[in-house]
């Protein structure tokens, strides 16, 4: 199928909109730092020596999963698979972003396409999933915005293994809200029609739902999801 050179332009990965996409997302990755920054912290207080923490960050490069991680990381015997199946579930959401961007990343070689998924987290993907719907390039904001955050997460592990100790307490302060409200008003500006309200409304409330009465980071994997049957069996109108 022959694509326009509108969309064409959709599907483009140039130097220039990547550090674009780097640009935009530059101060959203801030506050990923800080968390970059108190996971260094909360590394050096365990078993793991500070080349494996940098390297963990560089490579799974998956906040809550990584957190997660260190209480299974305690003593001289390290449960693998607990830490395989907790990690594989925690981040078992990016199975259904990648799915969601497909139709826009099939036009990529495979080696453009799964080096950007290599940094994909859920503010780039919020952020050119919204571009995607309306019509604009995303791929930059996609990749670049995903490099953004890679490079200040890893930065921030390494200052929090060395300076740690001046981060007390990120919660108090409010930082955990600041990602939360950057996905909202993602949401907010997108399509507003019946069938996006209850995609969002039955993930939401599967999702608390599993909060309440399954086990620990399972309302993740639940309310993503319940949310995408619903859109797949509601489908979109053209």
């Amino acid at each position: 199928m022959k694509v326009s050179e509108n969309q064409q332009n959709i599907y483009r990965l140039s130097a220039s909109d990547t550090l674009f996409g780097f640009k935009q997302l530059l101060p959203i990755s801030i506050f990923v730092a800080i968390f970059g920054g108190a996971f260094g912290l909360a590394a050096s207080q365990t078993n793991i020596d500070h080349t494996a923490t940098v390297l963990m960050s560089a490579s799974v490069f998956a906040g809550a999963s990584q957190f997660a991680t260190l209480e299974l990381w305690k003593g001289s015997h390290i449960p693998f698979f607990s830490l395989f199946i907790t990690v594989f579930f925690i981040n078992a959401r990016h199975i259904l972003m990648g799915a969601s961007l497909y139709p826009w990343l099939k036009h990529l070689s495979p080696l453009k396409r799964y080096a950007i998924l290599l940094v994909i987290s859920d503010a780039n993907w919020a952020s050119s999933f919204q571009a995607f719907n309306q019509q604009k390039p995303g791929i930059g904001l996609l990749f670049g915005g995903g490099l953004a955050l890679w490079v200040f997460w890893v930065l921030g592990t390494v200052l929090g293994i060395y300076f740690g100790y001046m981060i007390h307490n990120p919660y108090a302060l409010g930082l955990d809200m600041v990602m939360a409200c950057f996905l909202l008003t993602m949401v907010v500006g997108g399509q507003k029609n019946m069938r996006v309200f209850t995609i969002w409304a039955t993930a939401a409330i599967s999702s608390l739902l599993a909060y309440l009465y399954l086990p620990k980071n399972s309302h993740v994997v639940v309310g993503a999801f319940v949310g995408g049957i619903v859109g797949f069996l509601w489908k979109s109108e053209k």
